[in-house]
């Protein structure tokens, strides 16, 4: 079992008291989990602090205690240790006791506010057909090697992170792709990491019921790139006019990729269809399975990280041919209809417009496209007009509904997304707070070869409502659906 001073290093204490050779058995923030010989790291939580909860993390077996500030009676055989940054230093020692695994392998983190699982999913499955031991951290799903582990957060917290690295290096792997979220990075979920890359896809309105502003936003995301070492990589989408942001500062050796830009990877898309995408890199053509100018990004972001971590380039776009998205991100679900069902994880109004101008572009004119979407509750307030803005001025007809409404009344949220949408498309906008209802609607309003996309939700499989999570799943509604009219 690791000795406390040894799970210190690098950690900048301010007071210490106690034997700092105890044995630690494990690490907790949540007192819940604390167990004997448990080190105890009290955060200050969005909901819970931590420090009130010392006392019953001791009494149910702690023997260390780390925290901002101590209460005012200490006990006899616990070591008290105070720092000025209790969730940044619960990663470092995280980090610690684990072996610090993210430095025996290649970690590399994507972040942006758009295309991070599709790009990270297909960097997986990249270093997996390149003949790597993989893993993989996403929003979707965690994967060691072909071991399946359920995603509860883009980014988990330190300790389940850094628990599922030392797997993966105990399972033999070289490579980890993970998603790298703008809340983990402010909430220091990823303190202690070494990165030997990081990647930026895009930035655009999203989270601010969080950051508040989309300056600090950006901040934060910056703060990925300037904790990598010299001997790591930024590689940053040049089209993104905030992409250069993150390259200042950071010691990393400074790469970009773009279609639009002077970039050190180039692509050229040469045709988009909803069978796929034919793009130049690099003055190589080739055919992908992915579909639509955004995953022309993904895909050369996963090219241009290959290259990055030594492989050859034709190795690289061979295997980059075979791959298709990540669930539920543009995926086409089959029916008898002769329908095009396509259910996407756009939740932002980049991401959605995205989605809908290349459906657009598809289109011969002679078909209708219906769009099912709503807003998630408890979160970003802001982007809600524009989410309905985007769908009705893109769309013939659309569906507002429910998405996940938390602890929110979904009829309220709907009537915010409704100011998005100017008077002269209320003729073809309708609302059905029930979501199964609005999907139903959609696939009822729609004929022979017209195109339906229910938006929001992609991969989930659940719907939240009043702190409950139900089993939903739109590619299972949307099928079903279909099915029954055909």
């Amino acid at each position: 079992m690791p000795i406390l001073k040894h799970i210190l290093k690098n950690v900048s204490l301010i007071t210490s008291s106690g034997n700092m050779e105890v044995v630690v058995n494990d690490i907790c923030f949540d007192s819940r989990k604390v167990t004997k010989d448990s080190l105890f790291v009290a955060v200050k939580g969005t909901q819970v602090d931590g420090h009130d909860y010392i006392e019953k993390a001791i009494h149910d077996g702690a023997v260390v205690v780390i925290a901002q500030q101590l209460p005012d009676s200490l006990q006899k055989g616990v070591t008290y240790l105070t720092v000025k940054n209790s969730a940044q230093c619960l990663g470092v020692v995280s980090s610690n006791f684990y072996d610090n695994p993210s430095r025996k392998m290649f970690l590399i983190g994507i972040t942006g506010t758009n295309g991070k699982t599709t790009t990270v999913t297909l960097l997986y499955h990249l270093f997996m057909k390149l003949g790597y031991k993989t893993g993989l951290i996403s929003t979707v799903e965690n994967k060691i090697i072909n071991e399946e582990i359920p995603a509860t957060h883009t980014t988990p917290d330190p300790i389940q992170l850094n628990q599922l690295l030392h797997k993966m290096v105990k399972s033999g792997c070289t490579h980890c792709f993970m998603e790298v979220s703008s809340h983990a990075i402010d909430q220091e979920r990823v303190a202690g990491l070494e990165y030997s890359g990081a990647i930026f896809t895009n930035i655009s309105h999203d989270h601010l019921d969080y950051h508040k502003t989309f300056d600090a936003y950006i901040a934060v995301k910056k703060k990925l790139f300037d904790g990598l070492n010299s001997d790591a990589f930024a590689l940053i989408n040049k089209d993104d006019k905030r992409g250069t942001i993150m390259l200042q500062n950071t010691k990393a050796n400074k790469h970009t990729y773009a279609f639009k830009s002077i970039a050190d990877f180039k692509g050229k898309i040469i045709s988009n269809s909803l069978e796929g995408l034919e793009i130049q890199i690099d003055n190589k053509e080739a055919w992908f399975r992915l579909i639509g100018e955004f995953n022309g990004y993904n895909l050369l972001a996963a090219y241009s990280c290959g290259i990055l971590l030594g492989e050859e380039p034709e190795n690289v776009l061979a295997q980059l041919t075979l791959l298709s998205a990540a669930s539920g991100r543009f995926e086409q679900i089959s029916n008898n209809a002769n329908i095009i069902a396509i259910v996407d994880y756009a939740h932002t109004p980049d991401a959605l417009k995205n989605v809908l101008t290349t459906i657009n572009n598809f289109r011969t004119g002679n078909e209708q496209l219906i769009t099912v979407v709503g807003c998630g509750g408890n979160r970003d307030k802001e982007k809600r007009p524009l989410m309905a803005s985007i769908a009705t001025s893109l769309s013939n007809k659309v569906v507002l509904t429910s998405d996940n409404p938390r602890d929110e009344d979904p009829d309220e949220i709907i009537n915010e997304m409704k100011q998005g949408v100017s008077p002269s498309d209320y003729r073809k906008t309708i609302v059905l707070s029930d979501r199964e209802e609005a999907i139903k609607t959609a696939c009822l309003l729609a004929q022979e070869r017209d195109i339906i996309l229910v938006a929001g939700k992609g991969h989930e499989t659940y719907q939240e409502i009043r702190g409950v999570k139900h089993h939903f799943d739109d590619r299972e509604v949307l099928g079903r659906m279909l099915n029954l009219i055909s």
